[in-house]
């Protein structure tokens, strides 16, 4: 029987132990363990990966602490734009959304596209038109407004700039992020899960890596289980989940060679900034990043909970 296994980030930035008080980094990490702890429950009762990362997501899309759900940044013209999808290795079946303004948990909508549609990426008032008929829940504007959130907003608007979360130096105690999980399941069964709110201040429905599988999100059963959070220009152009797929793949390497080689080498020639999650069929984890830190935690069968924020 194989040792089932979850890991979850939840962003990746200039996160720095100099500017978190005790008590912000007491609520990042609680948000991380009830992630993992709902994620785990799935595993340990015979559930499948894509159940534990859904499961997983929906908490950190809950939590305001995080750039999902309910903490999502706001765009340009005062929205919350967002955006998440869903990879089960075990037949390479995926759903993403991209731009919905008002689903509760993305998460639950790009797993309905991949489970009960023919296509991958629904994008904006089409995806919110398809989450009706799925009878996905609905927020209207207060529920996704965080007064903080607002505030990185009105510092740089009129700069015309865009900012990742983890970049906002006006507020050192107010890092939030992107989320993501993977998981293996009883079955030896690989799955993976990212949601965010991209970046304040986006203009024109700009998406980032985080709905596009191959770039934000990958699983297959053959290599691996990756979700990756960090400026999600670079993650595209680098097509980052499925690059650390193919290097295990079709050069046999390992899963920490690979990320390795990705987001330390690659992604650092390119200029970009952030991390991911990793986990392969054998149950080896990987949770790699070139910036100051990241939110991060795993729970393996039979093991206690580990978590970590900064670059230890």
């Amino acid at each position: 029987m194989n040792k089932h296994c979850i890991v979850v980030h939840g962003g990746a930035g200039t996160i720095l132990k100099s500017t978190m008080s005790p008590e912000l980094e007491k609520l990042y990490k609680q948000g991380l363990m009830d992630a993992l702890t709902a994620g785990n429950a799935v595993l340990e009762q015979g559930g499948s990966a894509p159940d534990a990362v859904e499961a997983a997501i929906i908490q950190l899309e809950d939590n305001p602490m995080y750039n999902a759900g309910r903490g999502a940044v706001f765009t340009h013209d005062g929205k919350n734009e967002m955006d998440a999808s869903i990879m089960d290795g075990k037949d390479l079946t995926a759903g993403a959304v991209a731009g919905v303004t008002h689903i509760k948990n993305p998460i639950k909508l790009a797993r309905a596209v991949k489970d009960k549609s023919e296509f991958v990426l629904l994008c904006g008032p089409g995806a919110e038109t398809f989450a009706k008929t799925q009878n996905i829940v609905f927020e209207n504007d207060a529920y996704f407004y965080v007064q903080q959130r607002y505030d990185q907003l009105l510092q740089i608007r009129d700069s015309g700039a865009t900012q990742m979360d983890h970049s906002d130096k006006a507020q050192p105690q107010k890092k939030f992020g992107t989320v993501g999980a993977v998981a293996l399941d009883l079955h030896g069964n690989l799955a993976a899960a990212t949601s965010t709110g991209g970046m304040t201040n986006k203009q024109y429905g700009r998406a980032g890596d985080t709905p596009i599988i191959g770039a934000g999100t990958y699983a297959n059963n053959r290599t691996c289980a990756i979700s990756c959070t960090g400026h999600g220009e670079f993650f595209i152009r680098a097509v980052v989940a499925y690059d650390i797929s193919c290097l295990i793949e079709y050069k046999n390497y390992t899963l920490k060679q690979a990320c390795d080689e990705v987001v330390n080498k690659k992604l650092v020639k390119f200029g970009g900034e952030g991390g991911l999650i990793g986990l392969d069929a054998q149950g080896h984890a990987e949770l790699v990043f070139n910036s100051d830190g990241m939110y991060r935690g795993m729970k393996r069968a039979g093991e206690d909970f580990v978590l970590g924020i900064y670059r230890e």
